[in-house]
């Protein structure tokens, strides 16, 4: 399978690396490849285009996250902890790699719809997450038993992803990990009984 070769991380890394910093539409092929060491050919045995490079980014990037997340909330006790756990992880994530920031907060949203909408799949994973905490929550009681959980899980996830924007816009001037605690409370505090 293409995704267990050590040349298609090479490849992906790359391109995170040179679409943040020459963004989406200035991303050539030829700089992915100069940026991972290989053939500008060499991209093509394991890509179709650019556009499969930036899905693929963020289908491998967006996997180990949401696997690294489960791993995590496996030592919480509790749908708060486990929020807490979701939170500081992902400003965590951003926060250790300055170019994934960019792409995954800026460069996305510039694509056209086709790779949106094929991002979207992706995200899924993330957001059903974020759904099983909430229902657990709900299940056990920490949560308000009416809660709307779809409702609920844009909030978190809207939440997170705005605080995250603006962090990258502002060129991740602060440390965005120490908003995690207050973020977390803002969003209990509005999900609670």
């Amino acid at each position: 399978m293409k995704k267990d070769k050590p040349k298609y991380k090479q490849i992906i890394d790359a391109a995170v690396v040179v679409i943040a910093e020459n963004g989406y539409h200035h991303a050539q092929v030829s700089k992915i490849a100069k940026q991972a060491g290989v053939a500008d050919g060499t991209i093509y045995l394991y890509f179709k285009n650019k556009e499969d490079i930036l899905i693929s980014l963020f289908e491998e990037k967006m996997g180990q996250f949401v696997h690294s997340i489960r791993n995590k909330m496996v030592e919480s006790e509790n749908t708060i902890e486990q929020l807490e756990v979701l939170i500081r992880s992902h400003f965590q994530m951003l926060a250790e790699d300055h170019h994934l920031a960019i792409v995954t907060q800026l460069e996305l949203r510039q694509s056209n719809k086709d790779i949106r909408l094929k991002i979207n799949k992706v995200l899924k994973e993330y957001l059903l997450l974020v759904d099983e905490v909430l229902h657990n929550g709900v299940k056990t009681g920490l949560l308000s038993q009416d809660l709307d959980i779809r409702l609920a899980r844009q909030m978190v996830f809207g939440t997170i992803d705005e605080v995250a924007t603006t962090w990258v816009i502002n060129d991740q001037k602060y440390d965005i990990t120490k908003l995690a605690p207050g973020i977390h409370s803002l969003i209990v505090n509005g999900l609670s009984k």
